[in-house]
Parts: C-alpha cells; sequence; structure tokens
C-alpha cells in the first residue's frame, strides 16, 4: 500500500451535513405513511434497522424538504446516547420515500466515493475522531461545527472503490452468516411450535400448572448497590448481561468484592433460568456455574425436575410468553414485571421424555449455531484488521 498518494481534507471541506424533523407531538401515534429514521433506526453493523419503523405523514414530508433521504446517504446520529454512530443506506429503503428526524445528520459528498467515507467513519480511528468531538453533560451530542474538523484520508478514486469492494465484500459475509443465525433461531421456534403447540392456547391439551408451582424457587437479585471491586472476581450482572440464552461479561461489567459477594451470594444451579423483568423485558440465559451476583433486574426460576430447562428456555423466548411480560408490566417509564405474575405464569407440562426430545433437537441447532458463530467471529477479525490496515 503507498499512501504517499493520499491527501487530507477536514470534513467540512468535502462534505455536507443536513437534519430532518418530525411533526410537532411527535410520530409515536402515526402507523402509516413516509419512514422518518431516528439514532434508534442506525444499527451498530453500519446498517439501516427497519425492525421497529417510525413514520411520519405523506403531507409533512412533502411540506418539509430537508432530511429526505437517497440511497448511498450517510446517516449520524448526532446527539443522545447513541451520538456517533453510523450507517449507510444501502438498498433498505427499496425506493420507498423516508426522511431523518432532528437527531441525524445526513453526510454527502460529491467529491469522495460515498461508501468509502462512511467506511472511514464506522472504522475504530473514524468512530474515536466522532466520540472525540461529542460536547454537552449527560448525553450530549456532535454539532456540525466540530464535525467539519475530522481529518479524512483520500486516496485515488480507483483506490477508494477497491477498498470499500474488499470490506463489504467481508461485510456482507458477517451478515449472511449472521442471517444464518437468526433462520435457526426460528427454526428451533418453529419445532417447539410443531411440538406443543400454541402455550396459551394448549389445542394439544397439555397438563397446566403456574410457574410457581413447578419451580423450586423464584427470585430476583440485589436491591441496592453493592460494594465494587476493580480486583475482585464476580461480577454483578442485570437483565443485560443476558443474552442469546447466555450469561455474557462485557467490558463494562463491574465485579464485587469477593467477601461482600459471599454474604449477598444466591445459590444457583445448572437447573436454572435468569430472566430479565425490569428495563428490556424477557431476555433469557442458562445458568452455568458462572462466578456472578444477580442485581434485581433479572430474576432467577430454579426448575423442578418437571421441567427440562431447554424447553423452558424455548418457552420464554416465544412471543406469546414476552406479550405475557408486556401485559403485566408497570406503565412507568422503566417497566417492570413481579415476581408474583412470574410466578402466576401458566406453564404447559408435555411429558418430560418429550421436553427433552425437543432439547435433544435444540442441542443439534446450538451446535450448527456455534460453528457459524465461530466463522462470523473468524472474518469479523479479518474486517477489524483490514479496517486498522487501511484507516489506522
Amino acid at each position: 500500500m503507498n499512501k504517499n498518494n493520499w491527501t487530507y481534507k477536514k470534513l467540512g471541506e468535502i462534505a455536507s451535513f443536513a437534519s430532518g424533523s418530525r411533526p410537532s407531538g411527535g410520530v409515536r401515534l402515526i402507523t402509516q405513511g413516509v419512514l422518518s429514521l431516528g439514532g434508534e433506526h442506525i444499527g451498530r453493523n453500519g446498517y439501516i434497522d427497519l425492525s421497529t419503523p417510525k413514520y411520519v405523514s405523506e403531507q409533512y414530508f412533502k411540506d418539509n424538504t430537508k432530511g429526505h433521504l437517497k440511497n448511498g446517504d450517510i446517516l449520524l446520529c448526532k446527539d443522545g446516547a447513541l451520538s456517533g454512530k453510523v450507517a449507510l443506506v444501502r438498498e433498505e429503503l427499496q425506493n420507498n420515500s423516508a426522511m431523518v428526524n432532528e437527531h441525524v445528520f445526513i453526510i454527502r459528498t460529491d467529491l469522495l466515493y460515498q461508501p468509502y467515507l462512511f467506511n472511514f467513519l464506522f472504522s475504530p480511528i473514524g468512530q474515536s475522531e466522532l466520540k472525540a468531538r461529542i460536547t454537552g453533560a449527560a448525553q450530549g451530542g456532535i454539532n456540525g461545527t466540530n464535525l467539519k474538523t475530522i481529518l479524512i484520508p483520500i486516496p485515488p478514486l480507483a483506490e477508494q472503490e477497491r477498498i470499500v469492494a474488499e470490506l463489504d465484500l467481508l461485510s456482507s459475509i458477517i451478515e449472511k452468516k449472521k442471517a444464518q443465525l437468526k433462520e435457526l433461531d426460528q427454526l428451533a421456534q418453529s419445532i417447539f411450535y410443531d411440538m406443543f403447540g400454541d402455550p396459551i392456547t394448549n389445542e394439544k391439551g397439555w397438563e397446566v400448572k403456574k410457574l410457581g408451582e413447578v419451580c423450586r424457587a423464584i427470585g430476583d437479585g440485589l436491591h441496592g448497590t453493592p460494594q465494587y471491586d476493580a480486583n475482585g472476581t464476580i461480577a454483578f450482572i442485570n437483565g443485560n448481561n443476558l443474552i442469546d440464552g447466555k450469561i455474557t461479561i462485557t467490558p463494562k461489567t463491574l465485579y464485587v468484592n469477593n467477601s461482600e459477594a459471599q454474604k449477598i451470594h444466591i445459590e444457583l444451579d445448572t437447573n436454572t433460568i435468569l430472566l430479565s423483568i425490569n428495563g428490556t423485558l424477557g431476555k433469557t440465559a442458562v445458568y452455568n456455574n458462572e462466578k456472578v451476583v444477580l442485581g434485581k433486574s433479572a430474576c432467577y426460576c430454579k426448575l423442578t425436575n418437571k421441567l427440562n430447562v431447554d424447553f423452558v428456555l424455548s418457552l420464554m423466548n416465544t412471543n406469546t410468553f414476552k406479550c405475557f411480560l408486556e401485559s403485566n408490566s408497570s406503565k412507568s417509564t422503566i417497566k417492570n414485571v413481579g415476581l408474583k405474575a412470574i410466578r402466576n405464569y401458566k406453564v404447559i407440562l408435555p411429558p418430560l421424555p418429550l421436553q427433552q426430545e425437543f432439547a435433544s433437537k435444540v442441542e443439534a441447532i446450538e451446535r450448527q449455531k456455534s460453528l457459524i458463530q465461530q466463522s462470523i467471529d473468524e472474518v469479523q477479525t479479518l474486517f477489524d484488521s483490514r479496517m486498522d490496515y487501511w484507516f489506522g
């Protein structure tokens, strides 16, 4: 690679920024019309996420021309907790009209290959430059003046296109493999419904019990703040640590003083399911002898020998169970489901051998998922190294 023929310009010298708006009163009650994209629609993978679409009316879109979107636009979340996230508009809009709200910048340039500029802003160094320009107390933001000062490396156009082609290939492989993981999750749910039917209508006539009647105990974690210790070995986890059926320790996870952890520790075993009941509802994990202390946003369900842990985990991942949690949650800003509601949830009880047969099928699916995830990790490592090679 020869960077001697690269030039450098400030972003404000080569690109324009525009933001959009929303009608007075917001868009919460608008269920159709023109797509309205905010920071929540900018995925951490650099793609547009339309899983929870929001809209403005056709008339509002016509009357407000600022912030209209087109394919190839770069979107930047400019304020709030998501400040700095970027995405490239690819084919997600499918020629549908769309606009951004006031929390998003549209970045456009005629002087660079636009996907190349996106990849720079998406790269670790680009993200570092964006984060360094967040100003303001609490949840600050990035203003246009600060954004203009970011220095952009500019190779010749042919090299820009070659860099993008390489990164796009790796990125598309990752996204396709992630789609395979989703398909396998859907397969597991399909097998569940095929074997056991809808848990609510119970058309197969299984025995029904309250969850509290077929669990040895149902409780939640610590109410309050433990004594943290950077040298501790026992993680303090909450509902956000329950990811894809496993307890996940993240760089933000804090650790508890070991001596205090012994005092507040709740004895769990591998026939226990953890469930998030505060904030984001319905995240689940099977306890697997991890050294953790639970916070109050996670509850534990210690199962009896009438229930297979994989069966219950899949049951809790059904839409019907998630709807149950939503309908029984508090109506405050931060949703919460009480332990009484969890204990009173009516669970179907197919014969244990049938539950175990289902568990063996899930185990086979999990093995496939593990291989795919390993492949994703390998490609992601290569993608990250190429990002560092080009932009580091």
